[in-house]
């Protein structure tokens, strides 16, 4: 399919396996990708090489280099179509309320929160400009269900990231402007295995919560973040979609 033909994608977080995942599938989708991650020049610019788009060093919770990350898009290329607003983290040190420190809240806070706030910031100029764009930003299943397994800032920002995607798809949606929620359940990606591999009673802990008895690969993901930044998603906005596999649909999982 070429759903995607023509257009422009930013993508942010693009070197971890969500966001690599996704600037493959868009590519293939017939988008332009632009990748932007705090990974050093060559290694960035490697992977944007293999995938003929341009990679642009950038850390998302500071608002030049956002600015300067849409600007050079749109310069670049004449349009900002799609942004996939990707960048998180989950740093150990973020775990139970009764021990994270502030600091420790505040980097999560501004990484997953602060991080998508200016992307769309700077992104729907553009995109208002030219009467389209599609904005998706990355939150969680752990925005809807409790963890006695607490990440506290992680989940509080996931849900901030609900809530602001909410209004301003709302807001945007008269000027062709559509902004959803990617909700992902647990993902095989390469942090999670190294989480896991290190602690097998916590895997086993989380998996055992999964209808479908494995986690999400990141290809899945990809799919509906594609699915969502093409026109067959041309009546979808100010939404939350969930990639989790039934996990929290589920009261007790089968045996």
């Amino acid at each position: 399919m070429q759903r995607l033909a023509g257009k422009t994608a930013v993508i942010t977080g693009a070197l971890g396996g969500i966001g690599l995942a996704t600037a493959r599938r868009l590519t293939t989708e017939g988008a332009t990708v632009i990748l932007a991650d705090l990974a050093a020049p060559e290694e960035g610019g490697a992977y944007a090489e293999e995938l003929d788009g341009l990679y642009l060093r950038t850390d998302v919770t500071d608002e030049e280099q956002v600015a300067a990350l849409f600007r050079t898009v749109h310069d670049t290329y004449g349009t900002v179509d799609i942004a996939f607003n990707n960048a998180g983290i989950s740093p150990p040190e973020d775990a139970s309320i009764l021990d994270t420190d502030l600091d420790a809240w505040k980097h999560v806070q501004e990484t997953n929160l602060t991080s998508v706030y200016l992307c769309c910031k700077h992104a729907i100029p553009y995109m208002r400009a030219q009467g389209k764009g599609a904005i998706i930003n990355t939150a969680s299943f752990v925005a809807r269900i409790g963890a006695a397994t607490s990440q506290i800032s992680y989940t509080a920002s996931k849900g901030g990231v609900l809530a602001m995607t909410r209004e301003l798809g709302v807001q945007f949606a008269r000027e062709g402007v559509r902004v959803n929620a990617l909700s992902p359940g647990p993902v095989n990606t390469p942090l999670l295995r190294e989480l896991f591999a290190k602690d097998p009673e916590r895997a086993a802990r989380r998996l055992v919560h999964a209808p479908m008895g494995r986690f999400a690969e990141a290809d899945e993901i990809a799919a509906a973040v594609a699915f969502l930044a093409s026109d067959d998603a041309s009546y979808i906005t100010a939404t939350e979609f969930l990639v989790d596999g039934g996990i929290t649909g589920a009261y007790v999982t089968p045996l």
